[in-house]
């Protein structure tokens, strides 16, 4: 098996980053599609790990939470039968939140968009902070429903 070159690996990904598709990406360095997916996969696994180490004990003031609707296969109206109810066909919800100041992005998660994925959200990003935080949602139920579920001290809302 070939093995790319940092160089090589850090043009790939400069092309992701400046929003490059996956093919455009794939043509313009001369690799394979897979090859792209592949990195963009390991990276996005390492990010992660950093993340879940570095990003605790954060001292945020604001904090602005949002949920990304996308879909996977097909939207869920198109799903077909034997795929309906099984996650990663149809709707696809990411949860974000981000420190208004910096930027940062303390913590997202990939999920539907129910209650219990709002309280799995919201119980990440509590472990991740520091202080008391003014929280701001566009107001969805879940995120209350949420907070309720954990009945957290050191965060409050704001609708």
């Amino acid at each position: 098996m070939n093995k790319l070159s940092t160089e090589r690996r850090a043009q790939i990904l400069r092309c992701l980053v400046e929003g490059m598709g996956i093919n455009a990406t794939s043509r313009i360095n001369d690799v394979s599609k897979n090859t792209v997916l592949k990195l963009l996969r390991d990276v996005g696994k390492k990010c992660s790990e950093y993340q879940d180490k570095a990003f605790h004990n954060l001292t945020s003031k604001k904090i602005q939470c949002d949920e990304i609707w996308s879909f996977c296969y097909a939207k869920e109206k198109n799903v077909p039968e034997k795929f309906k109810g099984q996650f990663g066909y149809g709707d696809v919800w990411t949860w974000t939140a981000i420190d208004a100041d910096t930027k940062l992005v303390p913590s997202w998660f990939v999920g539907d968009r129910t209650i219990d994925t709002a309280t799995v959200f919201i119980k990440d990003l509590a472990s991740r902070l520091k202080n008391k935080v003014q929280l701001t949602t566009d107001g969805h139920k879940a995120y209350l429903d949420g907070f309720a579920n954990l009945k957290l001290t050191h965060l409050k809302g704001k609708r």
